[in-house]
């Protein structure tokens, strides 16, 4: 990002928090970020690593505008290092022109309009790596009444949150366990980082947050560390906000590890329940009664999910029909 006059002289890049300092020519951790000899730029600018038209649910976000379709699309790396990434084949190398598409942002979202998509999501790997483009997209898609979704493990430094998030209508942010030592073992980070960009985004955004804990067999899942993470979350952020608990498939360096059980998913999500948590989902698990939306007060059921398939119950989920308790998110 910074202008330099020496070409010889190292930068330090200050999207997230590694702060890699880099010589001309040298990569970060994220393996798309360097430095061309005059400032820091992403390689993957103006390329997607692909396209797709999702149901906003697969984000997952399950309070903004439901039943809506996305269009998804990534670039590469990532400064993140999760041993259990489910994308790590685009995430774990740096700018891959074989793999690479060329897309300016108009067609991006001319793409979106074409298909009759509400929002664009920036997704697959982590869209901070990719932050001009992400923001320029973003930009782009507002001007043309296209919402923007990001989805993100949260890894940016406090100089460039606001930039990163003034565009962005609704985050799904990882929160990949509450544990410091899983952070730096399994993620290769810091925890704190992410939990300053949680409190950031809901308490000094308008964007719709949604977030998702990935549960890791003996990794994340203990009960003791459920309950800090949901204390965590009621006490610095609100009871209002959407959690998706998802059950881990084996991939990357933790091919070797068992899948989630559902009975670990239904203990986690009757642990958070005892925080009075309002929404609080399952994730890759079909199960009617942690899938559904249901009023908080009155339990009055809102929306019904069979998987990807969604049902609005009543023509407003933003008000109970019942008790005309309102319901967080946008509808």
């Amino acid at each position: 990002m910074e202008n330099i006059e020496n070409k010889n002289t190292k930068i330090s890049c200050e999207i997230c928090p590694r702060k890699c300092s880099l010589a001309p020519g040298q990569f970060g951790f994220c393996k798309t970020r360097f430095n061309n000899g005059e400032k820091i730029i992403s390689q993957s600018n103006g390329y997607s690593s692909g396209f797709a038209i999702d149901p906003i649910e697969k984000k997952p976000l399950y309070h903004f505008y439901p039943t809506s379709t996305a269009l998804s699309f990534g670039t590469f790396g990532c400064n993140m290092g999760c041993n259990f990434c489910q994308n790590y084949h685009i995430s774990k190398i740096g700018f891959a022109q074989s793999k690479a598409f060329n897309a300016t942002p108009e067609q991006i979202v001319n793409t979106a309009i074409k298909y009759n998509c509400k929002s664009i999501a920036y997704t697959y790997n982590d869209p901070v790596v990719s932050f001009e483009y992400t923001i320029e997209t973003a930009k782009t898609a507002k001007e043309n009444n296209i919402k923007n979704v990001a989805v993100t493990a949260g890894y940016i430094s406090s100089k460039y949150r606001k930039t990163f998030f003034e565009n962005i209508d609704a985050a799904n942010i990882d929160l990949k366990a509450f544990s410091e030592d899983f952070y730096k073992k399994n993620c290769l980070a810091h925890i704190n980082p992410v939990l300053d960009t949680i409190r950031y985004v809901w308490h000094e955004t308008d964007t719709e947050l949604e977030l998702t804990t990935l549960l890791i067999p003996n990794e994340n899942d203990d009960e003791e560390q459920l309950k800090r993470e949901f204390e965590w979350i009621a006490s610095n952020l609100s009871t209002d906000i959407p959690i998706h608990l998802s059950a881990f498939h084996p991939a990357y360096r933790m091919s070797n590890k068992e899948r989630t059980s559902v009975n670990s998913i239904i203990n986690a999500y009757n642990i958070a329940k005892e925080f009075e948590l309002k929404y609080v989902y399952s994730g890759n698990i079909i199960d009617d009664l942690t899938s559904a939306t249901s009023c908080p007060k009155c339990k009055y059921k809102l929306i019904e999910r069979n998987g990807y398939n969604v049902r609005l119950l009543t023509e407003n989920p933003s008000v109970c029909p019942n008790c005309r308790e309102k319901i967080y998110g946008r509808f």
